[in-house]
């Protein structure tokens, strides 16, 4: 078999792959140090190579298992990778030739070192090549578990949207964070071009521009993000708490006297130098929200962004739903550290982004149950748009409802 060149891209993908599912690194973390030196073209198809296969790796091991007659879990780390990676390409790529899709995969074995492994690695993609997309066309989606694997998430994630989004609903919302999410900006400063939306101040744009971003002039955030900062209503005379700040999104938007606390040390010095960045005078403390020191205490507005499950963001994370998990215990702590900080006739902001009820009303009917708050009903009026459709003074942003992230937003006042 001759030798084939492989592509900087599909090089970097490779390395990403490996790096995710062999080292446990962030996908992001990953690709940023393999597409280290590609031109934006490149970069670019690295990214989705990347991205793609972490994204649908169950789908495609099903593929490589059922065509290629081999359990992907005994394979050399490097063929696994290779297959994936090709096995993407032919199965969810159009416009992507079978041969470099095949020859390119399998060089990558061949420069790992595995000479072996290369007869091997070229008879399955290519047995994936004739028969991976009547197999995809078939796998069928009536239950969790089978959506699961037509749709790559883990069964758990399934069950719970099946739970609380109805079998119609959670096929559509997985499909949609399967998908490129839209590209939405808060202007900050300065002339900013693109598309106004929904929420103010949130613009719709083609691509980010990083320059900008490192000027301080716009924040990548998604509309449902922005109007969560909005939902605070903070003004110039108000003190005010932001629990679990980092990197600083919606903390920026707050107006008034802001402490911004996270328990993290390097990350809460992330949150300072984005602060200053965008203009924020907030005040960082690096604290662990749920045992804040004393003199923090009777604010008039409380925002609580909490840590969770992240089911609202899977499309922009790729590798995320392979870690994702619910946090329901750590979000009752923080919801109730945040009302004992509050003063009476304050109002706390608890968001997730999220659409799982255990992390989002569960949690909430819990705090209103121990006597310390009632819902704040005028929110939802506020966003009629994203109003819950069976909780309705809350707000649930849905992304193949409202083409935006996921997020459940409640407000609470201490009475």
């Amino acid at each position: 078999m001759s030798r084939a060149s492989v592509s900087p891209a599909r090089a970097a993908a490779h390395r990403v792959l490996l790096r995710v599912f062999e080292d446990g690194a962030y996908a992001d973390h990953a690709l940023r140090a393999a597409a280290e030196g590609l031109d934006d073209r490149a970069r670019a198809l690295a990214t989705q190579l990347a991205y793609g296969a972490v994204q649908r790796v169950r789908t495609l091991d099903h593929a490589v298992e059922s065509l290629g007659r081999r359990p992907v879990h005994k394979l050399d780390p490097p063929v696994r990778a290779a297959l994936r990676l090709g096995a993407y390409q032919l199965g969810f790529l159009d416009g992507v030739p079978r041969y470099a899709a095949v020859n390119e995969s399998v060089e990558l074995v061949r420069r790992a070192g595995l000479e072996r492994a290369v007869p091997f690695a070229n008879a399955v993609l290519r047995r994936v090549a004739d028969g991976i997309v009547p197999l995809l066309a078939t796998l069928p989606s009536s239950t969790p578990q089978e959506a699961g694997l037509r749709l790559s998430y883990p069964d758990w994630i399934a069950e719970v949207l099946w739970r609380d989004l109805g079998a119609k609903g959670a096929l559509a919302y997985m499909e949609s964070q399967n998908e490129a999410a839209e590209l939405v900006v808060r202007v900050i400063r300065g002339p900013v071009e693109g598309e106004e939306t929904d929420v103010p101040g949130a613009l719709r744009v083609e691509r980010i521009d990083q320059g900008a971003v490192g000027e301080g002039r716009i924040w990548p955030q998604s509309r449902i993000s922005q109007v969560v900062g909005l939902a605070v209503g903070a003004g110039e005379g108000d003190r005010v708490l932001d629990l679990c700040a980092a990197p600083g999104g919606k903390t920026s938007m707050l107006a008034g006297d802001v402490v911004a606390v996270e328990v993290n040390e390097a990350r809460a010095r992330e949150l300072e130098a984005n602060l200053r960045r965008v203009g924020s005078t907030a005040r960082v403390v690096c604290a662990d929200g749920r045992t804040l020191p004393a003199e923090l205490d009777g604010f008039d507005r409380v925002l609580v962004d909490a840590p969770c499950s992240g089911l609202g963001v899977l499309g922009r994370r790729a590798d995320l739903r392979w870690r994702a998990e619910p946090l329901p215990e750590l979000q009752g702590e923080l919801l109730a550290a945040a009302l004992e900080r509050v003063r009476p006739g304050g109002t706390v902001v608890y968001s997730v982004c999220t659409p799982n009820r255990d992390e989002g009303e569960s949690v909430v009917d819990a705090a209103v149950a121990g006597g310390l708050s009632r819902v704040d009903e005028t929110l939802a009026d506020e966003w009629p748009a994203f109003r819950h459709p069976g909780r309705p003074g809350f707000l649930l942003a849905l992304p193949h409802v409202h083409g935006t992230s996921g997020f459940f937003v409640a407000r609470l006042r201490r009475p």
